[in-house]
């Protein structure tokens, strides 16, 4: 039941993420949690024509599934809404990806990954942060790697665990958080300064 109520959820955010997008309103107000605006940091950049080619094949699997089957309606009905639950959920986690960018706040980093990962790091645990291209990433005790495009350009040191819950709700205590930006530099120099007492403006909404 748990399990499927997180799935629930994770479609759900996926849904509202393709809105978001459709409406050209990326989630960088915090969630109405209080904290206000955050300056955002994309991880998205180049992956529009690999999602675009993803779901063009989806979409000619789906017509020609729709020719193969016509002449038995309830499986053709059965293989259809699948189809195009899977259009539908391509679109929403290419959504997700553009919409929940990074966000830096005053006191604390939201590590993000498209629908499924929003990490709070307080930025008084962190102890160090990188820039490190890597593109190959073995699953370690401690570590939790986010990369897109198989590759992740930031490492987040951090001075003592956080919690981090996976998908299915899995706890998972992590010191090392590798992840993506589009602008790596900007990233790691903001969190700096911010670790330093410097204040983070937030990006002024257009």
């Amino acid at each position: 039941m748990r399990t499927a109520a997180a799935l629930a959820r994770h479609e759900l955010r996926l849904l509202v993420s393709l809105l978001r997008w459709l409406a050209r309103r990326p989630d960088n107000d915090g969630d109405g949690d209080g904290k206000g605006g955050g300056r955002a940091f994309g991880y998205a950049q180049g992956q529009g024509a690999v999602m675009a080619g993803f779901w063009f094949v989806c979409a000619v699997e789906t017509f020609a599934m729709a020719v193969l089957l016509r002449d038995w309606p309830t499986a053709h009905r059965v293989v259809l809404v699948l189809d195009l639950y899977t259009l539908l959920f391509v679109a929403g986690l290419y959504a997700a990806w553009t919409v929940r960018p990074h966000l830096l706040h005053d006191d604390v980093l939201r590590v993000r990954q498209a629908a499924h990962v929003d990490l709070r790091v307080p930025l008084d645990r962190i102890a160090a942060v990188r820039r490190e291209t890597r593109t190959t990433h073995e699953r370690a005790d401690g570590e939790l790697n986010l990369p897109v495009g198989s590759r992740t350009t930031v490492t987040l040191q951090l001075t003592a665990p956080i919690a981090h819950f996976t998908l299915l709700g899995r706890r998972r205590d992590v010191t090392l958080i590798r992840l993506h930006a589009d602008d790596d530099r900007a990233l790691a120099d903001a969190v700096t300064r911010a670790r330093s007492g410097s204040s983070v403006r937030p990006d002024r909404p257009r």
